[in-house]
């Protein structure tokens, strides 16, 4: 099926099978994930999702990639005010719960060291880039490119779905995330001023 175009309807089921699997995939992980749960939600059998996506790890990988692509489309760096990009990350992870929790999943059960995905270049490069150029530009401190970006993901992350000390859900009142993101802004501030 991969080979041929899909027709809308193909593209539909393809798009159910994402959608619940995304769900899946962010609650339970790839060990304890579905393949029953997953066609039985989207209305569709295990047939068509492999025919689709070939396994369950690919499935997995599929969505897993489409999540960090999204991301980065949707919080593009501005290595101009990174503390903004922090901030933009915080409401996305509000937004999209299932994005970071993939990105643990993938932490826990296949890349427990090292960088998360193989092909950082690709995905960080232009972030790294745009870091590169502030610090040349004076306005980002010293430092390794990619460790002034981990630690600003970082802190954006510090009340995600995934925190270990609070997750944060986009149903609290507005007041308590204005608080947070000026205290996040404030931080990254601090922490990249050259």
């Amino acid at each position: 099926m991969a080979d041929r175009p899909l027709t809308s309807r193909g593209a539909a089921t393809r798009q159910r099978i994402v959608d619940v699997a995304t769900q899946e995939f962010a609650e339970h992980g790839l060990a304890g994930a579905r393949v029953e749960r997953i066609v039985a939600a989207a209305r569709t059998n295990k047939a068509q999702l492999y025919g689709y996506f070939g396994s369950k790890e690919a499935l997995f990988d599929t969505i897993f990639h489409g999540s960090l692509e999204r991301i980065t489309n949707v919080v593009p760096i501005d290595a101009g005010d990174l503390a903004d990009w922090a901030v933009r990350l915080y409401d996305e992870y509000l937004r999209r719960p299932d994005l970071i929790r993939l990105a643990t999943w993938v932490r826990l059960e296949r890349r427990p060291s090292g960088h998360l995905v193989e092909d950082t270049d690709r995905l960080d490069g232009a972030k790294l880039g745009a870091i590169a150029d502030a610090q040349a530009a004076g306005t980002v401190r010293a430092g390794d490119p990619f460790d002034l970006m981990a630690v600003v993901i970082a802190m954006s992350m510090a009340w995600s779905p995934v925190s270990n000390v609070y997750a944060a859900t986009d149903q609290e009142p507005p007041e308590v995330h204005e608080t947070r993101r000026a205290l996040l802004r404030e931080c990254v501030q601090r922490v990249v001023a050259p």
